[in-house]
């Protein structure tokens, strides 16, 4: 929760009438205390303590409370059925009725009624408040519905079944938006539902109990529909799992609208690495796309590793040169620095850690003074004895230094009190596990949690790997997608920001992997599916950071089949974000409207809603729904009355839909940036260029390099375009632009031809000359990073041998080494082979200083196989970084 405090109770017009309480269903209730898997409720010892969540919301007036705050649910006795009780207004202390019970219980008890009068509807809404004791460790749901219509759905973080003793307490707040209530009686229920993908069989361990319940009307209009918990959310977006390349700068809008993560202050793990080279490449356009969508990030330069401190233990100078380097470059784009990665995995150093911290809370906070340092990720390796850990050098073995001290408490303690929030590392269940989860193992560094973790926390990796599963006692059908789907419910509950590692990233992925983004297109990107059977990790992140990760001021909407969706798992969250404070170090702001509709029903469910915009003006905007690929989820929409929008969606199960809106006057019209054009077969040209806001695109084209561009095509919704009325060996010009601007791309000029080149997937490729010291497929994996070298100078001899797979007709071959200039082959030689046996010459040439490129050319020759011969001699390598070869077929 935010760090603003509660402002002072006020009075408040609103008189409560009555309160009337109905349990409708009877049975063993599964309540209670201790560290137990379920059974007799056992009362718990009160716990003192300041209250550690700060509330964002404003002042309010108690329509009523339930219980006393206290630690304890021993004032609550109910079991089943009871009588109705009547609780007097403005009820604040004191003991509630005892025919109440202390929770809910998915098997005996699910849910419970609570039934009140209101003389007038609050204007402002109305704030439900629960403080939560106990919960089992599957993370419970509580649904809160008013008056029949979803409220929201508050995830319930708890130890119960864990083992571990340290209690965690925490109240939880819910929004509850006027137009959800009524004059005269209504209703609140409150019910425990099961995952997504669960059976019946998960219904025995959805209990929880609780300390005390109230709502109250808002005395002013509150800042955000808060659901539960405030949480940010986000995830890591690089090249080749290190890159902050161009790629990933091309990616990065792309990937976090699709989430549902741009607008709304959602975090961003920056990790470039220092031992990786180039990794930092393109970090500051990074962190600048981050600022204009509204962003935070928390950074990781990782250069622990190879620190050996002063005697006096203090950094060396070199150390405070690099890092001071970062900051100076980056410092005024990130808001958080988190100290280490994984120390006692990785083998650090706890005194490095220290200062690393020190130097952040003196130097760093000094060249960004709103800076806030983060706790290492802890991943609380044990000792050497019992786990191998990474990163061993020596002869001596252990897990950081001294060995396993991640997984010491009292250890982790002393950086958790040098830095301003906390961390912890988990994948598939192990946030709960007893030894080495990042949720019970903070639990035991602070000795239990009054109301919520102490400090905020900002968990720097969670996930799921494609071998994770659910717990088969839930009964999940889908269990990959199901243990994803609990793992970021949990932090929503105890956490305040967490980043999923990573979007691309063999077995963790998010979306495909394995190919250079350079060279990708983002609108192309794909979906990743551990099997096409089971939701996707994209689809459950976006249903969660859209209901839950979605910030600003709530906006009045109304829905109007609430019939239909009576006691329906379908939520609704609209918001303005231009009401959002500007972001801490780079004063980023937003100026969206963020429609987020979502089903958390197993079935298919529709809505209708109307929703009252900020301004009296007609909006537009991108819509993303479903789609295994960015263009497919991605439309774009316009309003047809001023100042309101209805949005009529159809939702599969689990589907969140969002709608990215502004002012059609603040639509800018920009030109679209990176226009590229490439032949294809036809002959044709390929046209691809990035996205910008605007309802569709023309492309325009010029015909010969005297000609004016005309308009070719209209109304193009992706960001790409084939044209096919095209002349063999023509030149062309090209541009874009937004339908109704007048902003042109940058006009691109290519000559029409059917040459284009190959597949290269199926290819086999090997070398005379170091095969060993260089991999022959780094020259066509598509990465110009990666390359092959022949490892010595060139002294002639040297050769590169290509099986296609099967016969082509082919004309040109193409040798990249625009990364590593001159290292071009002196004279080459190109050979042919329709068996691998029988050779002949296609070409030969002397280079000339070609730095960046070698494009052979000629006659064409059927050929199953190519060999590239380099008879030249020079002071250079012979590289490539990419090799093509080019055919009509």
């Amino acid at each position: 929760m935010s760090d603003s405090h509660r402002k002072k109770r006020t009075s408040t017009k609103y008189k409560l009438l009555g309160i009337l309480l109905l349990l409708l269903l009877s049975g063993y209730y599964l309540g209670g205390g201790g560290a137990r898997e379920h059974g007799e409720t056992v009362e718990q010892e009160p716990l003192t303590g300041e209250n550690t969540v700060k509330s964002i919301m404003p002042a309010g007036s108690v329509l009523w409370k339930l219980g006393s705050h206290d630690g304890s649910a021993g004032e609550f006795k109910g079991k089943g059925n009871t009588e109705a009780v009547a609780v007097s207004s403005n009820k604040q202390s004191g003991p509630s009725p005892s025919g109440i019970p202390a929770g809910l219980n998915g098997k005996s008890q699910p849910e419970l009624k609570i039934g009140y009068d209101l003389k007038e509807v609050p204007q402002n809404g109305v704030l439900f408040r629960v403080s939560i004791l106990e919960a089992y460790k599957n993370v419970p749901q509580m649904a809160v519905f008013s008056n029949r219509q979803l409220s929201g759905i508050i995830q319930l973080a708890g130890v119960s079944g864990t083992g571990v003793e340290q209690p965690f307490r925490k109240t939880y707040e819910l929004y509850i938006p006027k137009e959800q209530l009524q004059t005269g009686q209504n209703e609140l229920r409150l019910e425990a539902v099961r995952c997504l993908y669960c059976s019946a069989a998960e219904d025995q361990f959805n209990w929880w109990t609780w300390d005390d319940l109230s709502l109250e009307a808002l005395s002013t209009p509150a800042p955000e529909p808060v659901h539960g918990n405030y949480v940010l959310t986000g995830t890591t977006i690089n090249n080749k799992q290190f890159y902050f390349d161009e790629g990933a700068v091309k990616h990065l809008p792309y990937l976090i609208k699709w989430l549902g993560l741009a607008y709304s202050g959602n975090i961003m793990r920056t990790n470039c690495a220092s031992d990786v080279g180039r990794s930092c490449s393109n970090m500051e356009e990074y962190y600048k796309v981050l600022q204009d969508y509204n962003m935070q990030s928390v950074a990781l330069y990782l250069y622990t590793g190879d620190i050996k401190l002063d005697a006096d233990g203090s950094l060396p100078k070199e150390a405070e040169a690099k890092l001071e380097d970062y900051f100076k470059k980056y410092g005024s784009y990130f808001q958080y620095y988190e100290v280490d990665n994984e120390p006692g995995l990785f083998n650090r150093s706890k005194a490095v850690n220290l200062a690393i911290a020190d130097w952040l809370n003196k130097r760093g906070k000094q060249l960004s003074p709103e800076l806030q340092t983060v706790a290492p990720g802890w991943a609380y390796w044990p000792s050497y004895k019992d786990d191998s850990c990474g990163n061993q050098k020596g002869s001596v073995r252990k897990c950081g230094d001294p060995d396993g001290w991640e997984r010491d408490p009292k250890q982790r303690l002393e950086l958790e009190e040098a830095t301003d929030l906390t961390n912890g590392h988990s994948y598939g269940e192990s946030y709960i596990f007893r030894g080495g989860g990042s949720f019970t193992e903070n639990l035991k560094t602070f000795s239990g949690a009054a109301n919520g973790l102490p400090k905020k926390m900002l968990s720097t990796e969670f996930g799921t790997s494609d071998s994770h599963v659910d717990d088969y006692r839930y009964g999940a059908d889908q269990r990959n997608a199901a243990v994803f789907d609990r793992i970021m419910r949990a932090h929503i509950g105890y956490a305040d920001m967490f980043v999923q590692h990573a979007a691309f990233f063999k077995d963790y992925s998010l979306f495909e992997y394995g190919f250079n983004l350079e060279e990708h297109d983002p609108a192309k990107t794909k979906v990743y599916y551990i099997t096409k059977d089971q939701e996707s990790r994209v689809s459950i992140m976006r249903r969660l950071a859209l209901a839950y990760a979605t910030h600003g001021a709530p906006l009045t909407y109304e829905v109007s089949n609430k019939a239909e969706l009576a006691d329906k798992l379908v939520y609704v969250r609209a918001v303005d974000t231009s009401t959002l404070k500007p972001l801490p170090v780079t004063g980023a702001e937003s100026n969206k409207v963020l429609v987020n509709l979502v089903n958390f029903e197993d079935t298919e469910q529709r809505i209708t809603v109307k929703v009252k915009m900020p301004k009296q003006e007609v909006y537009e905007g991108e819509r993303y729904g479903r789609g295994d690929t960015y263009e497919e989820a991605r439309s774009y929409v316009k309003g047809q009355a001023a100042g309101e929008m209805t949005f009529t969606e159809t939702l599969a199960p689990g589907e969140g839909v969002q709608f990215i809106l502004q002012p059609s006057s603040e639509v800018t019209g920009e030109a679209p940036q990176q226009l590229t054009a490439a032949a294809v077969k036809g002959p044709g040209v390929s046209l691809n260029w990035l996205e910008v806001t605007g309802n569709g695109y023309e492309v325009l084209r010029a015909d010969g390099p005297d000609a004016d561009l005309r308009v070719i095509a209209s109304g193009v919704q992706q960001t790409g375009y084939i044209d096919k009325s095209v002349r063999e060996s023509t030149d062309y010009t090209y541009a874009v632009r937004v339908t109704g601007s007048k902003e042109l791309s940058n006009p691109v000029t290519i000559t029409a031809t059917g040459l284009v080149p190959l597949d290269r997937s199926s290819w086999k490729i090997s070398s005379n000359v170091n095969e060993q010291g260089a991999n022959p497929a780094s020259a066509i994996d598509g990465d110009r990073r990666t390359r092959w070298d022949s490892g010595r100078h060139q002294k002639g001899g040297e050769a590169l041998r290509v099986d296609l797979g099967r016969t082509h007709r082919i004309e040109q071959v193409t040798l990249d080494n625009t990364i590593s200039a001159y290292d071009y082959p002196r004279v080459y030689e190109v050979q042919v082979s329709t068996d691998g046996t029988n050779w002949t010459t296609a070409a030969s040439g002397v280079n000339r200083n070609k730095q960046e490129r070698t494009i052979i050319r000629f006659n064409p020759v059927t050929a199953r196989y190519v060999r590239i011969m380099q008879n030249g001699s020079g002071g250079n390598y012979w590289s490539v970084h990419e090799l093509y070869i080019y055919s009509r077929d």
